[in-house]
């Protein structure tokens, strides 16, 4: 069948319905009210300017047969302001599965962006790697933080989604964590003599067969150390939320905390100029869309 009308364009705000129409029929078990609350909040979040909001769709005479979601993040590295865009969602109707490359090819033309891939299903990682990406992340580390010694005079603060300030971070890193506390993860501050500690974690579920205990994801930290520093007292407040375990982005077991580490699941991949940090999905499909 000869498709004529079919392009590929930018997604706009008066297509979203009928894009979460598109992956809620391509992405089973996922409902409507998922997409909706994802696609809703990539309309108000700072996007930086010449990128799109939301993605690309193919268009076939005004209906969307084919979607590749895009989040674009302006970071600072060093001194310049680093581009990233996770790839996110993709599908395309079965009858139009031909024209997918042009998503893809669209979707990956900038030079100077760094393009994440957080989700791959393990059967695709030897495809994604003749692509060009990288792995930066090879596996998962399962902490079971309350183990770990609670530092002395030490303290964590839940931070309100309403915070204006925090002692001991910068705007910036208030911003963030206050930010993530409106996506429903829960940011912290542990303060120590050593200083103030920001993190943000997100509830999951991680499935063993048919059982699925809960946990939390790692979803921020300034570095592996700070996080050892203070997960002792990060699993002691976990404890009383009814979560045992927490899941780090790992390349290996973490010094100093009682885990499992597996490469079975948790790779992700970039590719582009700058290599992303472990331990920092602020801002990905994980924070908008959920687990």
């Amino acid at each position: 069948m000869i498709h004529t009308k079919v392009r590929c364009r930018e997604i706009t705000e008066s297509d979203v319905d009928a894009v979460a129409d598109l992956l809620t029929r391509g992405f089973v078990g996922r409902s409507r009210s998922y997409w909706i609350q994802g696609l809703r909040r990539q309309a108000f979040r700072p996007v930086p300017d010449g990128y799109p909001r939301f993605g690309y769709m193919l268009d076939n005479g005004g209906t969307p047969v084919g979607v590749l979601l895009l989040i674009y993040t302006a970071r600072r590295d060093d001194d310049e302001t680093a581009i990233q865009c996770n790839l996110s969602s993709w599908y395309v109707d079965p009858a139009y599965r031909n024209y997918a490359p042009l998503l893809t090819k669209i979707a990956q033309r900038h030079k100077d962006v760094t393009y994440l891939n957080i989700s791959p299903a393990p059967w695709t990682w030897p495809i994604i790697e003749t692509q060009g990406f990288r792995a930066y992340c090879r596996g998962i580390f399962f902490s079971v933080p309350a183990l770990a010694r609670v530092p002395r005079w030490s303290t964590i603060e839940v931070i309100s989604q309403h915070a204006k300030t925090i002692d001991g971070l910068s705007d910036a890193e208030t911003e963030l964590l206050t930010r993530h506390a409106r996506y429903n993860c829960l940011s912290l501050v542990c303060r120590t003599p050593k200083g103030a500690f920001p993190f943000i974690l997100q509830p999951v579920r991680i499935r063993r067969g048919i059982i699925a205990p809960p946990a939390m994801k790692l979803i921020y930290c300034r570095n592996a150390a700070e996080y050892t520093e203070c997960a002792g007292r990060i699993g002691r407040l976990l404890l009383r939320l009814g979560k045992i375990a927490v899941a780090v982005d790992s390349n290996g077991p973490v010094p100093g905390l009682v885990g499992i580490y597996t490469e079975r699941r948790g790779r992700k991949y970039f590719k582009g100029p700058h290599r992303p940090q472990l331990a920092d999905l602020t801002d990905t499909e994980l924070v908008l869309y959920g687990p």
